[in-house]
């Protein structure tokens, strides 16, 4: 701040209990939008100044406030909604500066792909007129060559936030896995001639990242992708994913606290039954009949077998 520029130092905020008033006002907002930890972060500011002062009566409500947010972090558990997150790319000259340019966008908790594509389709529809607008109904890769000069074309994604395997060591609750988020993970189905879905032996999977220039939640619910990385998993290596996810249902669902029936009956039959992309018994079929002969593919194939030995012991 500069001393010298008028009003700035004299404001009726630029004083002690201003900006206890301004901190009060953020955590009472941060408790009615659900983020009850941040509401214990922001009076961690607030309490030394109102014990210099010897406030006590303001103490006593500040912590019944705490007390109140601890509440609702125990009793609102895994039921607490924190957004959902797709990945908007826009494509052709009428966008101008936006025209190959990527956003992720926050939305309300259980939003679904088909009600952002019908707002956003209606937004851009007013702006360029509905029939220049259109919305490009699969993830993979967008081809410019081959979309009209004269229409906008929206690409719509849904994503889920990604995270290293480091981070998931500090991101042990709930909360934290939804909160401070900038990288997100989509991924695409695809095989080598050219349709999305194959055989075990010949499905592909495209695993993109993409990186936010800032972290949400955040001041605006639209953040521009600043970094995009890929990675290709061969057949095998998508088997493997399969099992780990299969593993970590079941996992989840055995030690659920209370024990529930129903959902582990859902778990062991997606597991055990044969469904759309085949069980776990075509997948061993499949890839450990015979060892295979590329030596590349001994450490995947390993893997595999692990994966199953864990499936089974589960």
């Amino acid at each position: 701040l500069s001393p010298d520029e008028d009003g700035i130092c004299s404001g009726r905020y630029f004083s002690e209990s201003g900006l206890v008033g301004l901190l009060e006002k953020a955590a009472e907002l941060f408790s009615t939008g659900g983020l009850y930890e941040t509401v214990n972060e922001v009076y961690k500011i607030v309490i030394p100044i109102l014990e210099a002062h010897r406030d006590f009566r303001k103490l006593t409500l500040t912590h019944s406030k705490l007390q109140k947010a601890f509440d609702s972090i125990i009793n609102k558990g895994q039921k607490r909604m924190f957004g959902t997150y797709f990945r908007v790319g826009f494509y052709g000259s009428k966008f101008g500066d936006l025209d190959e340019q990527e956003f992720v966008y926050k939305e309300p908790a259980i939003t679904k792909l088909p009600e952002i594509s019908h707002r956003l389709e209606g937004f851009y529809g007013q702006c360029f007129g509905e029939d220049a607008v259109e919305v490009i109904k699969d993830s993979a890769p967008v081809d410019k060559r081959k979309l009209d000069p004269n229409k906008a074309y929206i690409q719509i994604t849904f994503v889920e936030p990604y995270f290293d395997e480091y981070e998931m060591k500090d991101r042990v609750t709930y909360f934290e896995k939804n909160f401070s988020l900038c990288r997100f993970m989509y991924t695409t189905p695809f095989t080598m001639d050219g349709r999305p879905r194959g055989e075990l032996s010949e499905q592909y999977k495209r695993n993109t990242i993409l990186t936010t220039m800032h972290a949400f939640p955040y001041i605006k619910t639209r953040i521009s992708v600043i970094q995009k990385e890929e990675f290709i998993l061969t057949p095998i290596e998508v088997a493997i994913e399969d099992m780990q996810k299969k593993t970590q249902e079941l996992t989840a669902a055995t030690n659920q606290e209370p024990p529930d029936a129903k959902m582990l009956q859902m778990v062991l039959q997606g597991s055990v039954g044969a469904t759309v992309n085949q069980g776990p018994l075509e997948v061993a079929q499949v890839f450990l009949a015979e060892i295979p002969a590329d030596p590349k593919l001994y450490r995947h194939h390993n893997k595999l077998r692990l994966c199953f030995k864990e499936f089974i012991m589960r």
